[in-house]
């Protein structure tokens, strides 16, 4: 469940079929420094395939400086299986309620629509919310598409922490991070299934460009296109980005005074733009390096 969610945060940089060529000394990782110490910040791509492995030496090198790892999540607790049960059912309708009466009818008969083309039967997934089947529907085609879960950055950087034995944080618990979309009213929902349905038609065209602007470390471009539709929904923007990224910020903060350097690795549309933490960083006063 929570891969689907991170899935959709970052969905605009997680698909790739091919890895482009990498532009000298550009990479979607910063370099954070205080008066004490320095932390790396990753921008993450949480769905990848093998072809973006072995990773650039330059995130390899930021791993190896650090002793603690912090994500948005700590994915232990998130993969104990009492946690993924909770969340599951947090995504399904109460009792005696069905999508088809929860959201509009023209919003239904494009997800009848879609599910028959995608020869997925649509009884059983008439129980789900509007939120959470979006983000259902969207992380399978990626995952039909070829992209793993397990090969995102998150999934990687944290199995390498447990093997060598690092210090492991989540900046925040997995079912705060389900209640972003889970309180969201309906009307709201009801929008985010419909774009998700229509980002299913019409996104695999610009992929490859945003995909170029990630490898790159193209912050301008990443923002421009990564952002600008949820910027449409003010409520969804607030509510996804902006409010995590200023509870985040303290929790960052309080890692400049700690002996150690730590990598930060959240998904990438956090890092960008006037709301991004790039820019909370730099307006405390730190200097900030892409690296």
């Amino acid at each position: 469940m929570r891969r689907r969610i991170l899935a959709l945060l970052t969905a605009v940089t997680a698909l790739v079929a091919t890895a482009p060529p990498q532009a000298a000394g550009r990479n979607f990782l910063w370099k954070a420094t205080g008066k004490q110490t320095a932390i790396y910040l990753l921008g993450s791509v949480h769905l990848l395939s093998k072809d973006y492995y072995p990773l650039n030496p330059a995130l390899d090198a930021a791993f190896k400086d650090s002793d603690l790892l912090v994500e948005e999540v700590d994915l232990g607790a998130m993969l104990e299986p009492e946690s993924q049960l909770r969340l599951l059912t947090k995504g399904l309708l109460p009792a005696g309620q069905s999508l088809d009466k929860v959201v509009s009818a023209s919003t239904f008969e494009l997800v009848s629509k879609k599910l028959t083309e995608l020869g997925m039967p649509i009884e059983p997934l008439k129980q789900f919310k509007p939120w959470s089947l979006a983000l259902t529907l969207m992380s399978l085609s990626w995952i039909g598409a070829g992209f793993d879960p397990n090969l995102g950055l998150d999934k990687h950087f944290y199995d390498l922490a447990r093997e060598e034995g690092r210090l492991i944080q989540g900046l925040e618990t997995t079912e705060f991070q389900i209640s972003r979309f889970d309180e969201m009213p309906m009307a709201l929902q009801d929008r985010l299934l419909v774009e998700t349905l229509n980002e299913m038609e019409t996104g695999m065209a610009s992929v490859t460009t945003l995909a170029n602007a990630w490898k790159s470390g193209d912050t301008e471009t990443i923002e421009k296109i990564a952002l600008q539709d949820v910027r449409k929904e003010p409520e969804m923007y607030q509510r996804l980005l902006v409010e995590r990224n200023r509870n985040w910020l303290p929790k960052i903060e309080a890692l400049f005074n700690r002996p150690g350097r730590a990598l930060v690795v959240v998904g990438a549309a956090h890092l960008v733009g006037p709301d991004g933490l790039l820019q909370m960083l730099k307006a405390r006063g730190y200097v900030i390096e892409q690296l």
